[in-house]
C-alpha cells in the first residue's frame, strides 16, 4: 500500500530504540525523511545509520533531552519544515499513590504532557499554513485502563489525551490530523527488563515469566515494534484524513472493553 507520504519530513522523538525506532523505520520505508531524537548519542547514531542503509532516506540525528527547553530548541533548530510529528517519551517510574509528591507529578507532566504540547505548538502552525500535517502521540493503554502502580503515567498521559481531544478538532479543517496511539506490552528492552525483574522478585525462571505473560494476552504473545511502527505509519498516511482525535489501542486485546 502506498501511504502517500513519500518525500514528507517527520520528527520522531525517543527513536533510538523500541517503539520509537519501530515508528521511524516504518516511516522511512514509506519514503519519509527523518529527524530522530534521543538522549544517548551512540545508540541514536547507530539507529540513524541503520535506517539510512535500509531505506536510503535522509536521517538527521539530534541527541538531546527533548523534555528540556534547551533540548527542544536544539531539536527544533534541526527540523526545518516538519510534516509529521511523532511524540514519544519514556514513562515515569512506578510506585504507590502514597509515594508521590508534587515534584514527582511535575516531572511526569513535563515529560508526558507538557513536552508533547510544546512540540505541537511549535510545529503544527507550519503544518496548518501548508495545509497538511500529521501528529501521532504515543501514550499508553493505561489511558483507557489505568494501571495502579503507574499513577504518574496515568495522570500525565490522560492530561495529554484531554488536550488532544480538543486541539485535534480545532486544527482538522486546516488539513492537520492528530491522534493518539496507545501501546500495550511490546517486545522492547523495557519488556525484557520487566520480565527479568519479575523473575528475580518471584524466584521463578525467566522462561516461565515469558510463558505466563504471553498466555495472559488473547493473542498468546506480546506485540512487536515492527507492527507498532506500521500502525503509526498508517496513522501518518494519506488515508486518515477523517480520523480525528482518536485513541487507537494496540494491546492484543488485553483491554477488555466494548467501546
Amino acid at each position: 500500500m502506498d501511504l502517500g507520504i513519500k518525500g514528507k519530513r517527520a520528527l520522531v522523538c525517543a527513536s533510538s530504540k523500541g517503539l520509537g525506532k519501530g515508528c521511524a523505520m516504518k516511516l522511512a520505508e514509506a519514503g519519509v525523511n527523518l529527524v530522530i531524537n534521543a538522549r544517548g548519542a551512540e545508540a541514536l547514531e547507530a539507529t540513524a545509520a541503520e535506517i539510512r542503509e535500509a531505506t536510503g532516506v535522509e536521517v538527521t540525528a539530534v541527541a538531546a533531552d527533548i523534555t528540556s527547553e534547551e533540548g527542544r530548541a536544539k531539536v527544533l533548530e534541526a527540523c526545518g519544515e516538519i510534516d509529521i510529528l511523532v511524540n514519544n517519551a519514556g514513562g515515569p517510574p512506578p510506585g504507590m499513590w502514597q509515594d508521590w509528591e508534587r515534584e514527582d507529578f511535575i516531572k511526569a507532566l513535563d515529560s508526558n504532557m507538557l513536552t508533547p504540547i510544546a512540540l505541537i505548538k511549535a510545529l503544527v502552525p507550519g503544518m496548518m499554513e501548508r495545509g497538511w500535517g500529521r501528529v501521532v502521540n504515543i501514550t499508553s493503554q493505561s489511558v483507557k485502563s489505568p494501571i495502579g502502580i503507574l499513577g504518574l503515567s496515568n495522570s500525565a498521559r490522560a492530561g495529554l489525551t484531554g488536550y488532544v481531544a480538543g486541539t485535534s478538532r480545532q486544527v482538522a479543517s486546516s488539513g492537520v490530523v492528530m491522534n493518539n496511539l496507545l501501546p500495550g506490552l511490546h517486545e522492547t528492552d523495557r519488556a525484557v527488563s520487566l520480565a527479568k525483574g519479575t523473575s528475580a522478585k518471584e524466584g521463578i525462571p525467566y522462561e516461565e515469566v515469558i510463558a505466563k505473560r504471553n498466555a495472559a494476552n488473547p493473542t498468546g504473545r506480546i506485540g512487536t515494534a515492527e507492527e507498532f511502527g506500521a500502525t503509526c505509519a498508517f496513522m501518518c498516511s494519506q488515508y486518515v484524513g477523517f480520523m480525528i482525535g482518536q485513541n487507537i489501542l494496540l494491546d492484543g486485546g488485553v483491554g477488555n472493553t466494548t467501546m
